[in-house]
């Protein structure tokens, strides 16, 4: 986690303790806008082979990131609560190939996955809008003992899964460009110069190599 963000989020968790019950959504909806902003500004500025390109062993790739949070945002927030999103998914579908909402096809355009993203999630902010934080869903997909759940535990999974796979897009952006960072302005990160983060990169680099086995 980059500085200075584990204490803004631990202040802003335990104010919330405090708060009333539509407060408390107000806060958790606001994180999970923020993380959905952090993934989908990684591909500002980037060539299409860019977005699309796999630079980890399991092929995680930029437009393939945002699909997929997407996606998920219509499930839980969607068929969870009784409210299924009127388009179909087919890469979501049972016959689909494996990891198929992960990555995007040549046919399918940068623009058509961020409208579908837009109006996904519209979706599911209508569906936070909608509910207080106790009403019940049910999450057909996982296993009986926890399938009952309520908004608020959705909410927070769905915190907890945007916010996965905006790290992930993070890395992959700086190993594109060397572009970080929470907000595209890069104003989270510590304002140095590219010379200053090469020595403190090579700074580590001297440390670490301290560990080397002979």
């Amino acid at each position: 986690m980059r500085s200075g963000l584990w204490l803004a989020g631990s202040a802003a968790a335990g104010h919330a303790e405090g708060m009333a019950t539509d407060d408390q959504k107000t806060v958790l909806h606001d994180y999970l806008r923020r993380a959905r902003q952090a993934l989908v500004w990684k591909l500002d500025g980037l060539s299409e082979y860019d977005v699309r390109r796999p630079l980890t062993g399991t092929g995680t790739n930029l437009l393939g990131l945002v699909q997929h949070v997407a996606s998920v945002g219509v499930s839980y927030f969607g068929e969870t609560f009784g409210r299924p999103f009127p388009e179909p998914m087919p890469w979501l579908d049972e016959d689909a190939e494996t990891n198929a909402d992960m990555w995007v096809p040549a046919e399918r355009t940068r623009p058509m996955v961020l409208a579908f993203q837009e109006r996904a999630w519209a979706h599911a902010d209508a569906t936070i809008d909608a509910l207080d934080l106790d009403s019940p869903g049910h999450v057909a997909w996982w296993p009986p003992d926890r399938s009952e759940v309520t908004l608020h535990r959705v909410l927070v999974h769905m915190i907890a899964e945007a916010d996965r796979h905006a790290g992930q897009a993070d890395i992959v952006r700086e190993l594109i460009d060397g572009r970080a960072g929470l907000r595209a302005d890069g104003s989270n990160l510590p304002e140095r110069d590219e010379a200053w983060w090469s020595q403190f990169r090579a700074t580590l680099e001297e440390s670490a190599a301290s560990f080397r086995s002979p």
